[in-house]
């Protein structure tokens, strides 16, 4: 679900209007303006890092107070922990869907992986964060992140059984290492949120399935025995 190790830029964000942004925050509902302002806290910390973005960037960003911003939240940790979870939930609640609609182990990973790539647009910013601040972000004291680690375990264990699975049932190689073959699965997967442009020549649909290809067809025409060095 993430690289630990690693670092880069995160994709940017584009910059908005602060009197255009704040009409959409000074209106509606006390949760949409709620909503709105997570969303482009959410940018923020995609665009310029967790840790270098600030309270009053954030108000300033959506037209406010400083001051203004307490209102709905105690600290920009809160913040991030919704974006977060947000993601975290929805990421999970959909794999355990899929695990329980049955199928074999090669439709069930090729949903998953659909999934995976789908999260990539709704998704972008909370994936960026992963990707740029998780050992930060695992450092704050009380082990407020903790969480995270959990997430991941749980989702590692979802697709490490289902690679098993599909080892038992003859569909896929033995010879490869379950936890291994996840990791490279999922580093594929999140790393793209670094490439990826929405607008670009495939969409998010086309990516998994072109990925979906590859993973279980691969690059080499005929037989593999035969092309062994």
């Amino acid at each position: 679900m993430n690289q630990r190790k690693n670092s880069g830029g995160a994709t940017a964000a584009p910059v908005r209007r602060q009197g255009t942004t704040k009409r959409a925050v000074t209106s509606g509902s006390a949760s949409e303006r709620r909503d709105h302002l997570v969303k482009l806290a959410a940018e923020l910390f995609a665009r310029k890092g967790f840790q270098a973005t600030t309270v009053r960037q954030i108000a300033d960003e959506a037209g406010i107070l400083s001051g203004s911003l307490y209102h709905h939240f105690d600290s920009k940790e809160t913040i991030v922990d919704e974006v977060l979870r947000t993601f975290l939930e929805d990421l999970t609640a959909r794999y355990r869907a899929v695990l329980e609609s049955g199928g074999d182990a090669r439709t069930v990973l090729s949903e998953m992986v659909r999934i995976g790539f789908g999260t990539l647009e709704p998704h972008r910013a909370a994936i960026t964060v992963m990707q740029n601040d998780w050992n930060y972000l695992r450092s704050i004291p009380g082990d407020r992140f903790g969480y995270l680690v959990k997430a991941e375990d749980e989702v590692e264990r979802m697709w490490v059984e289902q690679i098993k699975r599909g080892q038992a049932e003859g569909l896929f190689r033995d010879d490869l290492d379950p936890k291994l073959t996840y990791r490279m699965i999922r580093d594929t997967i999140w790393v793209a949120v670094r490439w990826f442009r929405p607008g670009g020549r495939l969409d998010t649909t086309g990516l998994a399935e072109h990925y979906i290809t590859v993973l279980f067809d691969g690059v080499s025409t005929g037989d593999r025995a035969s092309q062994q060095p």
